[in-house]
């Protein structure tokens, strides 16, 4: 295991790692803005001046090609920290939120702090964004961070460990190495956010461990994102959106289509799309394509195999394998029931079954008998369809007539709900997830002010009851937000008027 600083024992590195991480926090590092812009600026020329660095790690981990590795994390990263420096200042600025009368002599603010120690947990599918990009907004926020990357994305973990300390504040940006054994161990100390993505069942066991200490967490899990499809959607175009969105990453992605709901005649269409579709993209021989991933382990392939093997005599398209290559072929399924074997779990794997169904309502009813997914998509023209959807079923995110592209929307937050996770990130959502919204108000000791509020002490009375009511009650008029400020121009109106007409009286005197 490999962290920040040299220690005597496991148990005794997390704790002072962690304690090490609380300190530069306890004495203030951390608040100014400038040091933030500073920090996030060398996180920056970091992205740049390791480009090529970051995408030949992506490519040993899992053979990502470097189109993807760059669009789909690199450039990312780059533009999500550019808007991030951008808006930082906003962001952090105190909040001045409308007062009613009682108060409009008061300053109400809402204060930005960070929470103070953060752990950012990150996974093996994109191993580089689901890590740093958090992180980034963590330090935007004010906050210390431990990392943790995943284990299985080791030239991913190297990278990290051995190039994020050359650009950041070693005493406030720490990487832990390890698996299982030290995460449990990391997850036993006090944190004050933990930020975890990865599957639900050890999201569950993330979870349990904050409780322990009542630490907020933010939970990216995943689950079976369905797609429906209806007949007025374009067939050809909904092929292209929906297999790239399924097999970038070999399907490895925690967003990707998960299964297919249409009618039998759209299964059929969309078959003899996605067999051309595939063709274009890969060639008759998907294992030869330069732009066609691998899976990240032998374990996931055994599994995916098992899912592949049980379900042989419904493959369409694709279907075959290498266990040597970690390779499975792009494959399609057809006339998939509920029962099957591929419908218990999520996939994340290049694997895509269709299952039949009559219409809208008929989709809607078993993808609410699942639990919430984190994404949904729909391909249909019919606004009333979109609606319909969109009213009547609950999951993270959707994604009209496309798919994926949502999350690169950074004013639209990414999260899960239910099943599928807790809290969101993503541009400005980011920030907000590791800020603690710090309510103040502040008042004067000006005679006016006392006056107002001075019927809330007693003796108590029926009519000062009957006052205090009236001054509290909400009205949807205009706001009292800027009266204040519109007293003090009358007042100055007032007196200016005031010394004008005295210097004119006076001069008519002369």
């Amino acid at each position: 295991m490999t962290v920040g600083i040299q220690t005597k024992s496991k148990n005794e590195n997390m704790a002072e790692v962690v304690q090490r991480a609380r300190d530069t926090f306890n004495r203030g590092v951390t608040k100014p803005i400038e040091w933030r812009r500073k920090q996030l600026q060398n996180l920056l020329r970091m992205y740049e001046e390791n480009r090529n660095a970051m995408a030949e790690a992506l490519r040993k981990d899992l053979n990502r090609c470097k189109t993807e590795a760059i669009l789909l994390e690199v450039e990312y990263l780059i533009n999500d920290l550019k808007n991030t420096l951008h808006e930082l200042k906003e962001w952090a600025s105190p909040d001045r939120p409308p007062k009613g009368f009682v108060n409009m002599l008061d300053d109400v603010i809402i204060y930005k702090d960070p929470y103070g120690v953060a752990l950012v947990i990150g996974a093996w599918n994109y191993p580089l964004q689901l890590l740093l990009l958090p992180m980034s907004g963590a330090i935007a926020a004010g906050n210390t961070v431990i990392l943790k990357p995943s284990e299985l994305a080791a030239a991913c973990t190297e990278f990290v460990v051995q190039t994020l300390p050359k650009y950041l504040d070693n005493d406030a940006v720490i990487v832990v190495e390890g698996g299982p054994q030290e995460t449990t161990e990391l997850l036993k100390q006090k944190f004050d956010y933990i930020f975890y993505t990865g599957g639900t069942n050890v999201g569950k066991i993330v979870y349990e461990a904050a409780t322990k200490h009542l630490t907020p967490v933010t939970l990216e899990l995943g689950g079976k994102s369905p797609v429906y499809i209806d007949n007025t959607a374009d067939i050809f175009i909904t092929a292209k959106r929906l297999l790239w969105g399924k097999y970038i990453n070999a399907g490895q992605t925690c967003i990707a289509p998960d299964y297919v709901l249409c009618t039998k005649e759209i299964q059929d269409k969309f078959i003899v799309a996605a067999r051309k579709v595939l063709k274009e993209w890969y060639g008759e021989e998907p294992q030869k394509s330069p732009d066609y991933g691998r899976i990240i382990n032998n374990r996931h392939f055994a599994r995916l195999q098992t899912l592949l093997d049980a379900s042989k005599d419904k493959v369409v398209i694709g279907g075959r394998s290498d266990a040597n290559d970690k390779f499975i072929e792009p494959t399609i399924l057809a006339n998939v029931t509920a029962s099957d074997k591929i419908m218990e779990d999520e996939i994340f794997g290049p694997i895509l079954p269709i299952l039949t169904v009559e219409n809208a309502y008929e989709a809607i009813k078993f993808i609410n008998s699942k639990e919430h997914s984190l994404v949904l998509y729909v391909f249909s023209k019919q606004n009333n369809i979109q609606k319909l959807f969109t009213e009547q079923t609950r999951s993270g995110s959707i994604n009209m007539n496309d798919t994926i592209m949502f999350y690169a929307v950074d004013t639209l937050p990414f999260g899960g709900v239910g099943h599928s996770g807790i809290g969101a990130y993503h541009g400005k959502a980011t920030f907000d997830t590791f800020t603690h919204k710090k309510s103040c108000l502040i008042k004067t000791f000006s005679s006016l002010g006392e006056k107002i509020t001075s019927i809330r002490y007693p003796p108590y009375t029926d009519g000062n009851l009957k006052l205090i009511s009236t001054l509290l009650r909400k009205y949807h008029g205009p706001s009292f937000k800027f009266l204040p400020y519109l007293v003090t121009l009358a007042i100055g109106v007032g007196l200016g008027y005031g010394i004008f007409a005295w210097q004119k009286m006076a001069s008519e005197d002369l």
